[in-house]
C-alpha cells in the first residue's frame, strides 16, 4: 500500500523549477532579434568562411580554383553562339576598307567576349577618312563596321603638295596632281584649311565669274586673293572679303572689268579699290597720256 503521508525530500535536494542563470540569459538573448540573427546565421557563416580560409591558404589550391574558374569561364564564352567568323565594312571604298581592317587587327575566329566595341569604333575613326563609325554585332558570326566617310570639298596645296580638305578643314587624303580631283575648287598658302569656311563662301560668290576662278591663295594668313586665269588676281581685304569680291563681280558684268587688261584689282581698301593695269593696257595708258601732252603743245 501507498502511504498516506508522502515521504519528505531529503533537506538540500528540494527541486527548483525556475530556469538556471545561464538558461535565462541564452533565452533572454534569443528574444533578441539580433543576437537571433547572430546566432543562428552568424555563427554558421562564420564557420563556413573559417574552413574556406583555412582551404585556400594554400596556394596550390588557391590556382587550381582559379584555373577552374578561368577555364569555366571561357568555356562558355567560347561557345559557337559567340563566335565571330568575320569582319563587314560598309560604306567606305575598297582601299579605306582595307586601311580600316588593319586598324582594327582582329584575329578571326574571336569571341564577341573579347571585343571592346567602343575601343573599336575609337580606332576607326582615328582613320583620316572616316568621320563616324559604328561597331555592332550580326547574326551569323559577322561584325559589321558601319562607316560614314568624309566627303572633300577643296583641294589645299601646301608647297608641292596637294591635300584634300573637307569641310572642317581636315586633310583626309594626298593626290599626285590637280587632275586627279579637278572638280575641287583650289586654296593654296599656309593656314588656308583653317579659314576654308570663308574660301567656300568666296567660291560660292563667284557666279558668271566661277569658271575663271582658278583658285584662292592665303596671303600672311590673315586674307585671300583670288587668282583668275588670263593672270589676273583680286586682292581681298582681311575682313568682310566676300562683300568686297562680290562688288568686283557686279562690275564685271556692269563695267567688263574683268574684260579688259587689268592685272590687278586691289580691294584691300574698300573704300578705294585701285586697279594695276596690265602690260599692253600701261602702254596703252602711257600713249593716251602723251598723245594728251603733244596736244596740249
Amino acid at each position: 500500500m501507498r502511504p498516506l503521508i508522502g515521504q519528505r525530500e531529503p533537506h538540500g535536494m528540494r527541486h527548483d523549477p525556475s530556469p538556471s542563470k545561464w538558461q535565462y540569459r541564452y533565452e533572454r538573448w534569443m528574444l533578441t532579434p539580433i543576437y537571433r540573427r547572430l546566432i543562428r546565421t552568424g555563427l554558421p557563416v562564420l564557420m563556413v568562411s573559417a574552413l574556406v580560409g583555412i582551404y585556400v591558404m594554400d596556394g596550390d589550391r588557391r590556382q587550381a580554383i582559379s584555373d577552374g574558374y578561368n577555364d569555366m569561364v571561357r568555356s562558355f564564352q567560347q561557345r559557337p553562339e559567340f563566335m565571330l567568323s568575320a569582319m563587314a565594312v560598309d560604306g567606305v571604298d575598297t582601299e579605306t576598307a582595307t586601311a580600316i581592317r588593319s586598324v582594327l587587327n582582329y584575329n578571326f575566329p574571336v569571341s564577341s567576349f573579347d571585343l571592346d566595341l567602343e575601343e573599336g569604333r575609337r580606332r576607326v575613326e582615328e582613320v583620316a577618312v572616316v568621320e563616324r563609325a559604328t561597331l555592332r554585332i550580326k547574326p551569323g558570326g559577322i561584325l559589321q563596321v558601319l562607316v560614314t566617310p568624309r566627303v572633300p570639298v577643296a583641294m589645299w596645296r601646301q608647297g608641292d603638295a596637294l591635300h584634300l580638305v573637307d569641310a572642317s578643314g581636315r586633310v583626309i587624303a594626298d593626290v599626285q596632281s590637280r587632275g586627279d580631283r579637278a572638280e575641287l575648287p583650289l586654296i593654296a598658302g599656309d593656314g588656308a584649311k583653317d579659314a576654308l569656311t570663308e574660301a567656300m563662301s568666296i567660291f560660292a560668290a563667284a557666279g558668271p565669274v566661277a569658271p575663271r576662278v582658278r583658285g584662292l591663295v592665303r596671303m600672311g594668313e590673315r586674307r585671300w586673293d583670288v587668282v583668275l586665269d588670263r593672270d589676273q588676281r583680286i586682292l581681298l581685304p582681311e575682313t568682310d572679303a566676300v562683300t568686297s569680291f562680290e562688288r568686283v563681280v557686279v562690275m564685271s558684268q556692269t563695267q567688263d572689268l574683268l574684260e579688259r587688261d587689268v592685272a590687278v584689282v586691289d580691294m584691300r581698301n574698300k573704300d578705294r579699290p585701285t586697279l594695276r593695269l596690265g602690260e599692253s593696257g600701261a602702254a596703252e595708258m602711257r600713249r593716251i597720256n602723251a598723245d594728251v601732252s603733244g596736244a596740249g603743245n
